[in-house]
């Protein structure tokens, strides 16, 4: 009982700022991805610590993976060539021939059945047409 999930009836206790209900943390800011603001200098308080100057970090490598190059483009170019299309592949196909709003969707109905997510069905049957 001593959760906040009762709504508003909360018995006198503080609810900390990211868990009050309508009130979503931004996730940027939750992984630290927003620029820090200025140190103060004193050892105490929300931007405690040291005064220094910040210096701009070189991008990391492992930043640039899955990036299309025209190398790797190429290469599944060929692949798909030789090895050709799945039979879901070939029914999607199929569907989009048609052209009619219905078999649109259900060709990503089709592809996020097979590939688990929206996002990746949605990007498969832009391929496929």
């Amino acid at each position: 009982f001593g959760s906040s999930s009762f709504g508003s009836r909360n018995l006198g206790r503080s609810v900390p700022a990211a868990r009050q209900v309508g009130q979503g943390v931004d996730k940027q800011a939750a992984m630290g991805k927003t620029a820090k603001p200025e140190r103060s200098g004193l050892a105490a308080g929300l931007n405690k610590g040291f005064i220094v100057t910040r210096r701009e970090m070189a991008p990391k490598p492992s930043y640039a993976k899955g990036r299309k190059s025209q190398r790797n483009g190429l290469i599944k170019e060929v692949i798909r060539e030789v090895v050709g299309f799945a039979p879901y592949e070939r029914r999607m196909i199929e569907l989009l021939k048609i052209g009619s709003a219905s078999t649109f969707k259900r060709a990503l109905k089709l592809a996020k059945k097979r590939l688990g997510t929206h996002k990746r069905g949605k990007k498969k049957r832009d391929e496929m047409s």
